[in-house]
């Protein structure tokens, strides 16, 4: 099913599903019970454009601190809740947008009956989130560890709720591997119309989870499947925020700030290029406009193969060229290049004239 088609929920005033734009998740570090600590780094989050954060609800003392949290905040939250329905009831009761659980581990069929109540007369949608280390031990020795096994699990999970009468359902289905990830996926949205949370769990570092997310997560995204995206990171919950905003934009379905295309360097680099771009980058992160900038090693690599950037940089021997649109519009000394560059996109952006002659 493509995302379009899927149904549409609501977590707070974020749309998830239909034809909404895919969201971007993160959840919060901090222990729940320490609410200044908890708001900070919502508010981190937020600044950073996560739209949904997800807090660990594993006891009491975290229970207790949510009507805090709601309070302190408009962003969007999801209360993670395993096991304990009381805690389920409890984030309802404190006004969060939504809860992930799996009904199977939540007790009886009155309890989660309990929580389904809870959550429809509240409008909270709730997350079916399954993954490859909470797969019941029949259906492995059904299915083995496969894809097959996930997707089994989740529609156990749904059609508890189904029975219920509840049907504002997410649906996630996570494994460490990236294949298993995108086949579970793919066999998912042939069979539901629920709207799809995409992530790879436990992907690791900022490097390779990075990599693994962007590989798995890209991939269905480019085939049309998912409406809300977490890029499961071991590092502070903004460097998720911030590769999951880097994929929707490399995968085309986010088109919001400066999209930097730099070449590779090679032989024919006289200038220094990594450094370039990294400080044309962090000059250039707040601009919220949607512009393509080109920083480019040689003459070779700048206005030709750029030409579609809407400004860029190109660099020669001491010194660079700035061009607009394939058309270079002055020269200018190696170490003023990135300071030139910002310069004629904030002016340009303003409507002033070009600072260069």
């Amino acid at each position: 099913m493509n995302r379009e088609n899927t149904r549409t929920i609501h977590v707070g005033d974020v749309a998830v599903g239909g034809v909404s734009p895919v969201s971007v998740q993160s959840m919060c570090s901090t222990k729940t019970e320490n609410v200044e600590a908890t708001l900070a780094q919502i508010a981190a989050l937020e600044s950073a454009g996560c739209n949904i954060v997800r807090l660990a609800v594993p006891n009491e003392a975290a229970a207790k601190a949510l009507p805090a949290i709601r309070k302190g905040t408009k962003m969007p939250l999801v209360a993670d809740i395993h096991f304990d329905y009381q805690l389920a009831l409890a984030a309802a009761d404190a006004g969060f947008d939504a809860i992930r659980i799996n009904p199977g581990n939540i007790g009886s069929n009155d309890r989660v009956r309990l929580v389904a109540d809870a959550c429809k007369a509240n409008g909270i949608p709730i997350r079916v989130g399954v993954n490859s280390g909470s797969i019941p031990k029949d259906l492995l020795e059904k299915y083995g560890a496969t894809p097959e096994a996930l997707v089994a699990s989740a529609w156990r999970h749904i059609h508890i709720l189904e029975d219920l009468n509840f049907e504002d359902i997410c649906v996630s289905l996570k494994s460490s591997s990236v294949p298993d990830t995108v086949r579970a996926y793919r066999l998912m949205a042939e069979k539901t119309d629920y709207p799809l949370h995409l992530g790879v769990t436990e992907a690791g570092t900022s490097y390779m989870g990075v990599v693994k997310s962007s590989a798995g997560i890209g991939a269905l995204l480019l085939d049309g499947i998912g409406s809300t995206i977490r890029v499961s990171l071991t590092a502070d919950p903004v460097e998720e925020v911030k590769a999951g905003i880097a994929i929707l934009k490399a995968t085309g379905l986010r088109r919001e700030g400066v999209d930097i295309v730099s070449c590779p360097t090679c032989g024919r680099t006289n200038i220094d290029l990594i450094s370039l771009a990294n400080e044309v980058t962090e000059k250039l992160k707040d601009i919220k406009t949607p512009r393509t900038v080109a920083v480019m090693g040689c003459i070779v690599n700048g206005p030709g193969e750029a030409r579609e950037a809407d400004y860029g940089i190109a660099g020669g021997s001491g010194e660079g060229v700035l061009f607009k649109k394939g058309e270079i519009v002055g020269k200018v000394p190696e170490a003023d290049l990135a300071a030139a560059l910002v310069e004629l996109i904030i002016r340009e952006e303003k409507g002033a004239n070009s600072i260069i002659p």
